[in-house]
């Protein structure tokens, strides 16, 4: 098992939280399906067979994020970070990271796509961005080359303001598109 990718996935979620919220020194609980589980920690692993590899996922991270408590119901689990583990998250913040200057723009009342796709190109000139229609978000956009970020986010024009979701590339990939062009992501409920 390797867990390098849970861990990153942990820390930067950690961060993102803190980038929108603000930084405490406090336990987060953090939910993940089965199967992004899966897909971070590069396996294929049952219900029970995913508790074992958490506890020693969680034994091989302690010192750094400190002792992680697992809980889960079905195929769903629940990762609790002690404040040992979101202090050496913010440890690792720099407010220049894209995450922070991500969440500085989208907070803004009146913030366009325009403005999204402008922070973005600031970061890189390997920009996608494409118009959905799958009737669940307007706007996909992320750094082709996974740098300085390799997550997709799926923007939703609410009038004055957008809203987002972050995903994996895998997990976004899960993204079904029904008969009536509804998008669906039965991996991620």
């Amino acid at each position: 098992m390797n867990g390098y990718r849970l861990e990153r996935n942990l820390i930067d979620m950690l961060k993102e939280e803190q980038a929108k919220l603000g930084y405490r020194s406090e336990t987060v609980r953090l939910y993940y399906p089965l199967t992004s589980l899966n897909r971070l920690l590069q396996e294929k692993l049952d219900t029970a067979q995913m508790k074992e590899a958490l506890k020693t996922f969680a034994l091989s991270v302690e010192e750094r994020l400190g002792k992680i408590e697992i809980t889960n119901q079905k195929d769903r689990f629940c990762l609790c970070i002690p404040p040992k583990g979101v202090d050496y998250a913010h440890s690792l913040t720099d407010e220049k990271e894209f995450i922070h200057a991500f969440i500085r723009t989208i907070e803004k009342h009146g913030c366009g796509i325009s403005d999204i796709v402008a922070l973005f190109s600031q970061y890189s000139d390997s920009v996608h961005v494409e118009k959905t229609e799958n009737g669940e978000f307007d706007y996909l956009i992320y750094f082709e080359d996974g740098v300085p970020d390799a997550y997709r986010y799926c923007l939703t024009d609410e009038g004055p303001h957008l809203m987002y979701h972050r995903f994996t590339a895998e997990d976004y990939a899960d993204f079904e598109i029904d008969e009536t062009g509804k998008a669906g992501v039965s991996a991620l409920r």
